[in-house]
């Protein structure tokens, strides 16, 4: 039977250039969410290793099988008996070129899913140097729905919130929760963070939790924070402003998801067959 209620802790940090760092953070982190009786901590994009230097982030990055904050992770869930979502981690993919993976693991520390970003974030803002995720990382290709005791769950990753069909395919292939863990820039997030959050939790009728990294990093990166939590109906739950590390516990009604899907079902209604894009007026 599906649990009706999540005790969900998110968290904020701003992660360090090293495993040990912010395994360390991780440990404080997942201590408080279990004290509060927390039943799942969500943790940021990058937590287990935020590093763009190319050379020592070399020699830190391994395989996930091998990877030490993965497996700290599984460490602290069995230890508090507490799932945890990973939100992400560098991991070496078989072509040699990095994943940005994210792993669930339950409340024994087995490991219960994996996710690899798909959308890497290659923009190029005003003012700044062009970002090219894609130099370094290589795209994931699965689309990822994890069955949890509180109901199905969609995985992603920061820039992929801005590609709604995900969010519509997780919708429909039954997730009550989509996890978002970011590393947002500041522009990009004063900007479109928090709307387009409300926008895929309003889209799909979920609860939308985002947690995020927040403050000057040791590799020289500058990120927005405001994790969120975002409910079916598209109002805030939570949100952490610019402070790290820290963490909210909060209790999700999912009820409320078939609530508001009963109310609007646009997010179960297939495009119209044959749909096609005209073209009119003048040039």
């Amino acid at each position: 039977m599906t649990r009706p209620t999540l005790r969900a802790a998110l968290a904020q940090m701003c992660s360090a250039d090293t495993h040990a760092a912010n395994i360390a953070t991780v440990a404080s982190l997942a201590e408080q969410a279990a004290g509060q009786g927390a039943e799942m901590l969500f943790l940021p994009e990058v937590a287990g290793l935020m590093n763009r230097d190319p050379e020592t982030a070399r020699q830190q990055v391994v395989s996930a099988e091998a990877d030490p904050f993965i497996a700290a992770c599984r460490e602290i869930a069995a230890r508090h008996g507490l799932w945890v979502h990973t939100g992400s981690t560098p991991v070496l993919g078989p072509d040699g070129r990095f994943l940005n993976h994210s792993t669930l693991i339950d409340a024994t520390g087995g490991i219960v899913a994996e996710y690899d970003k798909i959308h890497l974030f290659d923009v190029t803002l005003e003012g700044q140097a062009p970002i090219g995720e894609s130099k370094r990382f290589a795209p994931g290709t699965r689309a990822v729905v994890a069955d949890t005791p509180w109901g199905p769950i969609g995985l992603s990753i920061c820039y992929d919130m801005r590609f709604a069909y995900l969010y519509r395919a997780y919708a429909q292939a039954g997730a009550v929760l989509m996890v978002m863990p970011s590393a947002f820039t500041v522009p990009t997030g004063r900007a479109h963070w928090e709307v387009l959050l409300r926008a895929r939790a309003i889209e799909t009728g979920a609860f939308v939790l985002a947690a995020a990294q927040a403050g000057h990093h040791a590799d020289g990166r500058v990120t927005y924070g405001h994790a969120l939590a975002v409910g079916p109906w598209g109002e805030v739950l939570a949100d952490l402003g610019e402070d790290a590390p820290q963490l909210r516990v909060l209790d999700l009604d999912l009820g409320a998801v078939g609530r508001a899907r009963a109310q609007v079902p646009a997010w179960g209604i297939p495009a119209p067959e044959g749909l096609t894009v005209e073209r009119s007026g003048r040039p």
